[in-house]
């Protein structure tokens, strides 16, 4: 199988953060609304993955609109929660709340880059 580009930084990116890599899967589908890239990490890698109010979920997501960008692609991110994990902390739950799971919004490359504070 052949790995998109998003898919293939994706799966980059969250094996490094991660401490159990190989549980690491990445499904892409891709419809009318663009490429969705769903993901399932290991139940205690959760907070890594979405992180302190949502920041790394969110920057995870901004990255991935900018790999999107470079082929004219829309690229939406949904995180699993895991089954039989712990359950999310409260913080956590609100956090991806917060975020919809799945963005909706598109931003241009200039505010996506303003997400970042970099």
């Amino acid at each position: 199988m052949d790995m998109h580009e998003d898919q293939q930084f994706l799966e980059a990116l969250v094996k490094a953060l991660v401490d159990n890599p190989d549980s690491v899967k990445i499904n892409r589908t891709v419809d009318e609304m663009g490429v969705l890239l769903t993901l399932d990490v290991h139940a205690d890698d959760m907070g890594k993955i979405i992180g302190r109010s949502g920041n790394t979920a969110k920057a995870i997501r901004t990255l991935l609109r900018v790999v999107g960008m470079k082929h004219d692609a829309r690229v939406n991110l949904k995180i699993n929660e895991p089954e039989g994990g712990r359950g999310m902390t409260r913080d956590m739950s609100e956090a991806m709340q917060d975020e919809g799971i799945v963005a909706t919004e598109t931003k241009s490359l200039d505010e996506a880059i303003d997400d970042l504070k970099i």
